[in-house]
């Protein structure tokens, strides 16, 4: 490990020296690429440098051990055993550090909800998970724009797509794929009883465009008007667009700008991610196969969570862990929930470099 931290290091000194260079400063992708680096690789480099003080410190130590001196034997003792407890932390916080890191943590994210079992109850909720992810993104300053979204005559989605950007969206976001399981007595239902409905949410990790090519004469595009519960503009114009892409068969719908040109890029892009998500998925169960994570594959079919009404709770399965606030949580309060299937995440992934 030291080799390996020695190299990160001095590839850190190569790189801020880089970042001097006028050649450098002046070409502005070469500048982003060697600051995303930077940035990577800093926060090692520190711990690092950190665990070598606290190696030192212990070098020193032990020298003032053999003076002789009572007072300094005493001195020295103390300051052993707390350089001994540092170096310990740091190799624990380096070992964290230097797992593979998810190569879309730092991207923006597309979040798919669409109502499952239980008809117009389902699409209820998948707006209240729709406004519960919004209003975290707004929590972490984060910015959301809607692409799509179905709606019902009640107020709810059948289905809703949009974007969330911001430093950090996927690393964090990444974990709300799959099936959620809401418990609660609908507004309809007059005899009191407690139905239960779901609904899958997918987070995609958005494209860049150097990442997914797109032969423009696979793609066919269809003008349509928008639909929905009504609007100012619904059934009006035909301004949606409706998008078809022949090699894989996947439709996209756009609706939400009131321009054709504005919905056909908006597609597009939800095209590359969606694409994009496609290799991904690919490689991610090639590597499931041999090893698979304890929080679970994200895979949209997988129950991930219970939001339960009556009691007030929400309960992650992957985990295991419950917490005894819903309002709050579903208001955008999930922060406590997302470290812990990070933690556990991380526990993962540290187990099976051990093995």
């Amino acid at each position: 490990m030291t080799e390996k931290l020695e190299a990160i290091a001095e590839k850190l000194k190569k790189i801020e020296s880089s970042l001097m260079d006028p050649e450098v400063v002046s070409d502005a992708g070469r500048y982003r690429e060697l600051m995303k680096e930077r940035k990577n690789l800093l926060p090692v480099a520190e711990k690092y440098a950190e665990y070598k003080k606290f190696e030192a410190g212990r070098a020193e130590a032990e020298e003032l051990l053999g003076s002789g001196d009572p007072e300094l034997c005493e001195l020295a003792g103390a300051e052993l055993q707390e350089c001994a407890a540092g170096m310990k932390r740091c190799e624990e916080e380096l070992k964290i550090l230097l797992l593979p890191k998810d190569p879309n943590d730092d991207k923006n994210v597309v979040i798919e909800i669409r109502g499952g079992a239980g008809g117009d109850e389902a699409a209820l909720f998948s707006y209240v998970l729709y406004r519960m992810y919004c209003m975290y993104a707004e929590s972490m300053k984060w910015k959301t724009e809607l692409l799509y979204c179905n709606e019902t005559e009640l107020g709810g989605f059948k289905e809703v797509s949009f974007t969330v950007s911001g430093e950090g969206a996927y690393s964090r976001l990444k974990f709300e794929s799959g099936v959620h399981r809401v418990q609660r007595v609908p507004e309809t239902e007059a005899q009191g009883r407690i139905h239960t409905s779901t609904v899958t949410v997918a987070v995609l990790p958005e494209a860049d465009d150097v990442e997914v090519e797109i032969n423009p004469a696979d793609i066919k595009f269809e003008t349509c008007k928008s639909s929905g519960a009504g609007g100012q503009h619904i059934n009006k114009t035909e301004s949606a667009i409706r998008l078809y892409h022949k090699p894989t068969g996947i439709v996209i719908e756009c609706q939400d700008e009131r321009s054709q040109f504005k919905n056909k890029d908006k597609a597009l892009k939800l095209l590359k991610t969606k694409l994009y998500d496609m290799k991904t998925r690919e490689q991610h169960d090639r590597i499931a196969s041999e090893r698979k994570s304890q929080v679970g594959t994200g895979d949209r079919s997988e129950r991930i969570r219970t939001y339960n009404y009556p009691q007030s709770r929400v309960t992650d399965h992957r985990i295991g862990m419950t917490i005894y606030s819903l309002d709050a949580f579903l208001n955008g309060d999930l922060n406590a929930m997302i470290d812990a299937l990070i933690t556990a995440d991380t526990a993962a992934k540290l187990s099976q470099e051990e093995i």
